[in-house]
């Protein structure tokens, strides 16, 4: 049997094992563009599990710890592939819920579990990526339980990651340019090593201190954790920044009673109702009897409780040296409008775009800085509005904001925008005067309509598409797709241009980052304005987006 604890050792040791090989795992991403690479995004999100789990007490039962891990990869999930990650292990913890140990069968019923959860939840399931690891590593720990119903853990353990990695090396037979590129995927390497990590453990192994030393190279340019005092913006009316999740008692518990009791002694309160918790935050002068009252829906954890008033002025001037956007200082409110905008963006220039056009909370991120679930999460709760419409303006960030539908305490609707400027059109499109479901049409078909150029750099030496490609290399992307390799960003983006720009173009915005300046800028714009036909206006606009030299927006 597996107790609580040894798998509670199991996972972190997973966390550590991926935090160690994420950069081996970022290097099998096929596209060589720098974002949010599969490794880095798997290791942030066990990384969110680490940090629960370090203060599980030893006594805690598989049911306890496998819905610790599940809830931290919920709201850490960052990218794809840790969305996935998250889905798995949801429904690994379903299946163990309540168990204080478990067996082979226990073990196997719950991977087949986690597998149909991430399944359910993924609307076009591609085969050859984890998903096809996770679920035939399971279906193989069902066939072994049933042919052997008493095989120690340990031993199934280890056939369900031999299995993972037959599976994964399989990968390329399913997915062509996996095969074209001669890797295999990404995400299925992470959860192998997950999955090694785990059966190591269950042998009665341990995570070895290189591994531990090595994962100490974790990326820090987005904080995980924050105080109340530089968290919070504003005047502070309320001195206690008070958190606890209740672990809900099915007989009693009651969230909107709750939030209505916490709403009446303090501000901020924002309450958010889970399958089998209610995640509470307020700020109040009582924060006793904000506990004494959450005990009526059932027991505690996870309380912080910090002075406010006491931290801000330690904090003031950390704060305030940070670089813009790198946090999330958002303070929750109460809805008041009919709609609301949360974007994601980096870049100065690009947030004050969106800012413009009635974006209220811009979540810092994009490629190489795939918000985490929570981080969007946040962000909905502090914009004043019955329902709030997110602009992910990236395809890694679109999972993890559909995640925050179900964790919200308002209407949260996802428009599946995959650059900046379907994020720029979709908000140019928006009208006060029409229903949200009139608004959500003509916001999904501007942003269809509008053409996305981007000029970056190759993240690594890569074949891709017919491309040789060589690192730090131009790439230019139409609409997503490699379109050609360049020497120089300008003649890059003139190239671009004149491949997209058509007949009935009407505008044309060229947006320049953080890497090129404004002279570089404006021979880009002269070099542009020569190929454009009369009727088709242009913009130049400094963005200040880091990892794209220009982004194009052709309409």
């Amino acid at each position: 049997m597996i107790t609580g604890n040894t798998l509670r050792k199991s996972l972190l040791s997973a966390a550590v094992s991926i935090g160690a090989h994420r950069r081996e795992v970022d290097g099998l991403n096929v596209f060589p563009v720098p974002d949010g690479d599969t490794g880095t995004n798997m290791s942030m999100t066990m990384g969110a599990a680490k940090i629960e789990l370090a203060g599980l007490a030893d006594s805690a039962g598989v049911g306890e710890v496998a819905q610790t891990v599940a809830q931290a990869l919920l709201w850490g999930a960052r990218g794809n592939s840790g969305v996935i990650l998250s889905l798995l292990f949801r429904g690994f913890a379903k299946s163990l819920a309540g168990r204080e140990s478990a067996s082979s069968a226990d073990m196997a019923d719950a991977l087949e579990q986690g597998v149909e959860a991430a399944y359910k939840a993924v609307m076009k399931p591609t085969e050859g990526t984890i998903l096809t690891v996770a679920r035939e590593s399971a279906a193989a720990a069902a066939a072994l339980v049933a042919e052997l119903p008493d095989i120690p853990p340990d031993l199934l353990w280890e056939a369900v990651a031999d299995e993972a990695q037959a599976s994964l090396e399989r990968t390329p037979e399913l997915l062509d340019v996996l095969k074209k590129a001669g890797v295999v995927d990404a995400g299925g390497q992470g959860l192998v090593y997950i999955y090694r990590a785990m059966g190591a453990v269950f042998s009665g192994r341990e995570t070895g201190d290189d591994e531990e030393e090595k994962a100490q190279t974790e990326p820090a340019d987005i904080p995980d954790e924050r105080n109340a005092a530089g968290y919070y913006e504003g005047e502070i009316t309320f001195t206690y920044c008070t958190e606890f999740i209740v672990i809900k008692d099915m007989q009693r518990a009651d969230a909107l009673s709750l939030r209505g009791f916490l709403e009446g002694i303090g501000d901020s309160a924002v309450v958010v109702d889970g399958d089998d918790i209610i995640k509470c935050h307020v700020h109040t002068d009582t924060p006793g009897n904000a506990l004494q009252k959450a005990l009526e829906h059932g027991s505690l954890t996870k309380i912080k409780i910090e002075n406010m008033r006491e931290q801000h002025a330690v904090n003031r001037k950390a704060t305030a040296q940070k670089r813009p956007g790198s946090g999330f200082p958002y303070k929750p409110v109460d809805p008041s409008n009919e709609i609301g905008f949360v974007a994601v963006a980096a870049g100065e220039g690009v947030r004050t775009l969106f800012k413009d056009l009635g974006v209220l909370n811009v979540v810092s991120g994009g490629q190489t800085m795939n918000p985490s679930t929570d981080n969007i999460l946040e962000a909905i709760h502090a914009t004043p509005a019955k329902t709030v419409i997110v602009l992910p303006n990236n395809k890694n960030i679109i999972m993890t904001a559909e995640q925050t539908v179900k964790l919200a305490d308002r209407g949260v609707w996802v428009l599946p925008t995959k650059t900046v400027p379907q994020g720029l059109a979709a908000m140019l499109a928006f009208a006060p005067e029409l229903s949200l479901t009139e608004n959500q049409l003509s916001m999904v078909k501007a942003a269809e309509r509008v053409g996305t150029g981007q000029v970056t750099f190759a993240a690594r030496d890569s074949s891709f598409d017919g491309h040789k490609i060589k690192k730090n290399e131009i790439l230019a992307l139409e609409n997503g797709r490699l379109s050609f390799v360049e020497k120089d960003p300008n003649k890059a983006v003139a190239r671009l241009a004149k491949a997209m720009i058509k007949k009935d173009s009407g505008f044309v915005t060229l947006i320049y980052g953080e890497d090129i300046n404004d002279e570089q800028a404006a021979e880009a714009e002269a070099a542009i304005r020569q190929r454009l036909p009369d009727s088709v206006e242009l913009a130049l606009i400094n963005g200040g987006q880091p990892v794209y030299y220009y982004i194009l927006s052709v309409e």
